[in-house]
């Protein structure tokens, strides 16, 4: 007999489709151009911010991303509601609507932000970590960054850093095989990019970054290491995005069938599946995305509804 489906892979597939379907409004949104500025989604990659802030204590960890980062602060649990707002320049934004999609943050809910330079929000992840060493927090920092990064300065002098002082940092690589639209194997020797851990004498893993549990599990590793004063933690992630680097891009760079093939094999169909196989019921599926739907359509409203933000405000918050 199929063992019944577990209630964590249920609330899993609610969250990949959350994220699944917040991207897909902003699509909408920013092509009716009420989303201003550039955008990128990560439709398709939505296992790993899921598994690995499941992972967390997000009432003390801190996590830091990139501009691809609307999944990884729905993940930590940000109202989905305050980042449309957000990125619709809402006074009701995460953060008044100063941010928009490539800075948004949410200190509240552990999500320590975005950054739209690639790779500098490494350091601050490993600056986390060492006031995490003073204030008694217990507080691990995660650092998520795609391929490219892995190339960038700043990235290095975090994981030495990191490594030199035994910070609990968990630096994440989301490896989705293009450094914005140039292939990683063009981009280096040796594309098999954990192997790197090894050069700063930290531990590292390799995840399908597709199967949402796999992500946790490792993740999980990771952060037991840090909290014990192990040390920092490489993990090597692997997905594919099944949309451009950013809204609007032709993908002429990617062979024809890419996309196609990688749809079988996308985090939502790997979970569904699983799902499936342990005896979960069509309608069952079928309601997890619906209610996802509806929360997502219902935040959307809202967010519409919202006052834009008072360009009066402008100037406060500013430190300089």
């Amino acid at each position: 007999m199929p063992h019944p489906p577990t209630e964590t892979a249920l609330a899993d597939l609610a969250g990949l489709w959350r994220i699944r379907v917040f991207e897909e409004t902003v699509t909408r949104l920013r092509v009716e151009e009420r989303i201003a500025g550039s955008v990128h989604l990560c439709i398709g990659q939505e296992a790993v911010p899921v598994g690995a802030c499941a992972a967390l204590d997000l009432t003390r960890d801190a996590v830091f991303a990139t501009y691809r980062g609307h999944g990884w602060a729905l993940a930590c649990g940000a109202d989905p509601a305050a980042l449309f707002a957000e990125l619709l320049g809402r006074e009701t934004g995460t953060n008044g609507g100063r941010a928009g999609s490539a800075y948004l943050s949410d200190p509240g809910h552990g999500f320590y932000g975005e950054n739209s330079i690639v790779g500098a929000h490494a350091p601050i992840a490993v600056g986390a970590a060492l006031a995490a060493r003073y204030d008694g927090s217990g507080r691990v920092a995660l650092a998520v960054f795609g391929d490219g990064a892995m190339n960038q300065g700043a990235v290095h002098e975090a994981m030495n850093m990191a490594s030199a002082f035994d910070l609990p940092v968990v630096f994440v690589v989301e490896n989705n095989r293009y450094s914005e639209l140039t292939p990683i194997a063009a981009m280096v020797r040796d594309d098999d990019l954990v192997s790197r851990a090894a050069a700063y004498g930290m531990p590292g893993s390799w995840v399908n970054g597709n199967d949402v549990g796999a992500v946790r599990r490792v993740v999980a590793e990771a952060v037991d290491a840090c909290r014990s004063g192990r040390g920092p933690v490489l993990v090597e992630a692997h997905t594919q995005r099944l949309v451009g680097h950013y809204i609007g891009d032709a993908q002429t760079y990617r062979p024809r069938d890419e996309v196609e093939a990688a749809r079988a094999t996308e985090p939502i169909v790997v979970l569904t599946s699983a799902l499936r196989a342990a005896g979960a019921g069509d309608a069952e599926l079928a309601a997890v995305e619906a209610r996802a739907r509806a929360q997502i359509a219902a935040a959307a409203v809202t967010a519409l509804a919202a006052p834009p933000a008072d360009p009066a405000t402008v100037k406060e918050h500013v430190h300089g």
